[in-house]
């Protein structure tokens, strides 16, 4: 797995030589380079001061930025330097905690910086003192560390201990400057999980979530990787980066958030509810975050009915009975979602859904309890025209369809659900579609409006058929994946033997063998990257059996060539350029999907995660893994060893091996 950005320290001090109190010269560039940063740098912190920036651009923005995003300062006060005093009052008053002051040639600090972590050093001759060195350097270090681990919730700024209400800044609202490389790395790569989202590709995300930019903004963009992937129906995976997130900050309102949903459709309801109850109750917001929270339950509850509903045992012959059956739990759901939209009238989410599911208890049942649906259709026609007056988008107009639906306006149900159609075309979004589809067939079956429903789902349907075309629809779901990892074929100069060309034949048997044993057949996916050798004898195998094919290139494809088909034998070119034009074969490109390795990054480790991870996405119960190994340690990092090792590490699960020296 790749190691996670180094945390970083800005350090507050004079720079060169400055004038003690006293009238001596003190060499600070040596305090830094002998006590400060190599203490800093054994905390496992990588440490900088403004002075040693090499980027272009104003040295105050960056030094703003560095007081504000850093994850750790350390002040050097011994001289009543003005900029080190500005720079600490900064520091102090924006973030609650996070600072260790540091200071020589004085008998204390200030009284405004009592009970702040202080810690003294001895200077000499106008440099640290190197008798002294070793051990305080040492204990610079340990206090450092100590308040490192008491991180979270502790409030060491003195601004913030004495005003226990006030809460730290939202950095993503005080960029400051033109340019600065931290902002830079996030939203390079915040742009690349959203196209990795708008293509449906969660293994990619998986992957750009292992890599996050820097651990300044880590929190920000697992946070991003875990809402991405909840919208692409992928809960589990959600929550393996969710539990990363909530590292960093345990106390984060949109993580617990996510945490419910994701919880929820993994049908875990009674955790999902206790994870928002908990956060209801500890959570003071203004009361349309409140409202939030609320609708969060009950999605839990309406998710809860549909398990119920859709696992009935007379769900097949008689889904309106089946219905009737659960009406108990719809109907918590529909007040649940009342109570969310009282909370917030302006969210026309639960609005739309009190009215939907208290409209069907209503056709079930002949009741809908405590219920005025005439009043909540009017709140949720009042808050889509606003939504839509500000930002004419998907979903609002999806739900104005849905009002006009279950009011029997069909004529403006089918208008609405048109122009929402063709947004969603135009956004190559299929989950959208799939959601407001899903919906209608709950309606439809019902026998809620079901004319105007079945007529609404044509038009969706028609959308996600143009989706088909232009490549955005949603993936087809393979019955069965197949991940295979292999050793490519000896070079011509390699000294020991491990799988020459002679066994080429034998080895394709084999693969063929194993393709038969775990059940692959036409419509499967097999995913494989596309070097001479295993990888495109397994391709060919998957062709040959009617499977789907997606191969991986870690290089844009002239550099992959050069480095891994050209040095084999003339009929290897000829096997790659053979699955070049396939419609039943997907190449992907690692720098075009994911960006540049990222610095520290094997390229072909990094590849084998993709792989990995897209086939994982899938779901592990639909995955069989396969590898040509002949069970030694690889050539270096990236190779079918450490493929095997990630499998075993990652699932739990054995591959099947297929051993070169065996055939």
């Amino acid at each position: 797995m790749p190691t996670p950005p180094q945390a970083s320290c800005f350090i507050i001090m004079p720079f060169g030589h400055k004038q003690a109190p006293d009238g001596s010269d003190i060499d600070f560039d040596r305090v830094y380079d002998q006590l400060l940063r190599p203490a800093v740098e054994a905390a496992g912190l990588r440490p900088h001061r403004a002075d040693l920036e090499s980027r272009d651009g104003s040295i105050h923005a960056d030094m703003f930025q560095d007081l504000l995003l850093a994850e750790f300062v350390v002040a050097d006060l011994t001289i009543d330097n003005p900029n080190v005093w500005y720079e600490i009052g900064v520091r102090h008053a924006l973030r609650a905690s996070g600072t260790v002051l540091t200071y020589a040639q004085r008998d204390r600090l200030p009284f405004d910086l009592a009970g702040q972590r202080m810690m003294r050093h001895t200077l000499t001759a106008g440099a640290p003192d190197p008798a002294k060195l070793p051990a305080e350097r040492a204990a610079l270090t340990t206090a450092i560390t100590a308040t490192l681990g008491a991180w979270r919730g502790r409030r060491g700024s003195p601004v913030y201990a004495q005003l226990p209400n006030l809460q730290e800044p939202d950095w993503k609202t005080l960029k400051v400057g033109d340019t600065n490389e931290y902002w830079e790395a996030l939203q390079a790569w915040q742009s690349r999980v959203r196209v990795a989202q708008d293509r449906q590709r969660p293994g990619d995300i998986l992957v750009l979530a292992e890599e996050t930019p820097n651990r300044l903004l880590a929190f920000e963009a697992l946070r991003d990787a875990a809402r991405a992937l909840v919208d692409l129906r992928r809960p589990r995976y959600a929550l393996q980066v969710l539990e990363r997130a909530q590292a960093i900050d345990p106390d984060d309102v949109t993580c617990r958030r996510l945490q419910a949903i994701a919880l929820g459709r993994l049908n875990r309801f009674e955790e999902a509810r206790e994870v928002l109850r908990r956060l209801a109750g500890q959570h003071h917001a203004p009361q349309h975050e409140d409202g939030e929270t609320a609708a969060l339950l009950a999605r839990t509850w309406k998710d809860q009915w549909r398990r119920l509903w859709l696992a009935h045992d007379q769900y097949a012959a008689d889904p309106i009975a089946a219905a009737r059956d659960t009406a108990a739990t719809l109907a918590k759901a529909a007040e649940a979602y009342h109570d969310a939209f009282r909370a917030n009238p302006a969210a026309y989410y639960p609005g739309i859904n009190a009215l939907t599911l208290g409209s069907l208890c209503q056709t079930l049942t002949g009741r809908c309890g405590t219920l005025d649906l005439a009043l909540i259709a009017t709140g949720v026609r009042w808050a889509t025209e606003c939504a839509l007056r500000s930002d004419r988008t998907y979903w609002p107009l999806v739900t104005r369809g849905e009002l006009a639906l279950i009011e029997d306006r069909p004529d403006a149900a089918l208008t609405d659900y048109g122009e929402a159609a063709t947004l969603a075309v135009d956004r190559r979004d299929g989950f959208a579609l799939d959601s407001a589809r899903q919906t209608l067939d709950t309606l439809q079956a019902l026998n809620l409006r079901p004319e105007t429903a079945a007529a609404a789902k044509r038009v969706l349907e028609a959308a996600e058929r143009e989706l088909a075309v232009l490549g955005g629809a949603a993936p087809r779901e393979p019955t069965r994946v197949v991940l295979f990892s292999g050793h490519m074929v000896d070079r011509p100069d390699r000294a020991t033997p491990r799988f020459p060309e002679a066994l080429v034949p034998a080895a394709g048997e084999r693969i063929v063998q194993a393709l038969t044993a775990v059940g692959a057949g036409p419509g499967d996916l097999g995913i494989a990257q596309a070097a001479s050798g295993g990888d495109l004898l397994f391709a060919q195998a998957c062709l040959a059996r009617g499977m789907r094919l997606e191969l991986y290139l870690s290089q844009h494809e002239p550099a992959f060539l050069a480095e891994s088909v050209q040095f084999a034998a003339p009929h290897w070119q000829a096997d790659f350029d053979g699955l070049k034009d396939r419609p039943d074969v997907r190449f992907r490109i690692m720098p075009d999907d994911l960006g540049p390795t990222p610095e520290g990054v094997d390229l072909y480790d990094r590849c084998g995660r993709w792989t990995l991870h897209s086939a994982l996405s899938c779901g592990l119960a639909k995955v069989s893994f396969m590898a040509l190994w002949d069970g030694k340690p690889g050539d270096g990092p990236g190779g079918t060893e450490g493929m095997v090792s990630l499998v075993r590490q990652l699932t739990g699960r054995q591959p099947v091996i297929i051993d070169p020296g065996s055939l």
